[in-house]
């Protein structure tokens, strides 16, 4: 153990003045995680197709005291993932941390879903954030000095659901099979890779959940006999996880999924 270490066991996961990209930045864990890294002190490249969303965004980073550099742009392909980082490049001169937060689902029946739908889900959640990895590797090795790579997983890329979630399930596993060879392939250069994979947590689009309706209360009460903490999830249990990530607390951990999930996958 370092002498710092003894001294100031909080500096583990002091990420002043790194330099975050996070795609998806408008987006539900995209926020949070904008605002989380914004607090702890981090400059900021903040990326989303949602312009006004974005600006909402990068406006509430700005008043946690952060420098922040907002592209209107999806990682939608090689020329635009590029373009995310070097944009960092340009305004703050390296990049130290990568958090994918973009992605979606798509919810049907097989029987209900085309190949199309079931591959605009993919390209978003896997090939985006292989290209993304890809990108941001690039930079940090030629820049030096190791980096942080966090990928967006799931309690579903480990476990199915009987609710339409082929394309979605499929992705997640996907994201969980690149974090693994990437945390192996990346393990000497001082480049850790990880992805946090949350179970249901207060959002916009989980906000039904969290109602008091006969309906969400029946569907609560059932997810929830199978979470021993016995609650849903809030975004402050994202805080932790992410922080730990992205700090150099994580130096000796590579190629895990760290879930967020009140041991609803233990079970």
């Amino acid at each position: 153990m370092t002498a710092d270490f003894l001294k100031n066991p909080a500096s583990l996961f002091d990420v002043k003045g790194k330099v975050a990209v996070i795609t998806g930045a408008s987006g539900a864990f995209g926020a949070l995680a904008a605002q989380i890294l914004a607090g702890a002190g981090c400059k900021l490249v903040l990326s989303a197709g949602k312009k006004a969303d974005l600006d909402a965004v990068a406006k509430d980073c700005e008043a946690l005291g952060a420098e922040v550099e907002a592209i209107n742009m999806r990682p939608s392909d090689e020329a635009a993932c590029d373009e995310i980082v070097a944009a960092g490049v340009k305004r703050f001169g390296r990049v130290d941390i990568l958090v994918v937060a973009s992605g979606k689902n798509d919810v049907a029946k097989i029987t209900d879903m085309s190949p199309e739908r079931f591959l605009d889900v993919m390209d978003a959640n896997v090939t985006q954030s292989w290209l993304m990895a890809r990108s941001a590797t690039r930079q940090m090795l030629a820049q030096g000095g190791g980096g942080k790579v966090v990928l967006m997983s799931s309690a579903r890329g480990l476990l199915g659901h009987p609710a339409g979630y082929t394309a979605y399930c499929a992705s997640k596993s996907a994201v969980d099979g690149i974090t693994k060879a990437l945390g192996c392939e990346l393990g000497p250069t001082g480049i850790t890779v990880n992805a946090i994979a949350p179970t249901v947590f207060r959002s916009p689009l989980t906000a039904w959940m969290f109602a008091d309706d006969e309906k969400a209360q029946g569907v609560r009460a059932g997810f929830l006999a199978r979470v021993p903490k016995g609650r849903l999830g809030e975004p402050e249990d994202l805080a932790g996880p992410l922080l730990f990530l992205a700090s150099r607390a994580s130096d000796f951990y590579t190629g895990h999924i760290l879930y967020a999930d009140g041991g609803y996958t233990a079970g």
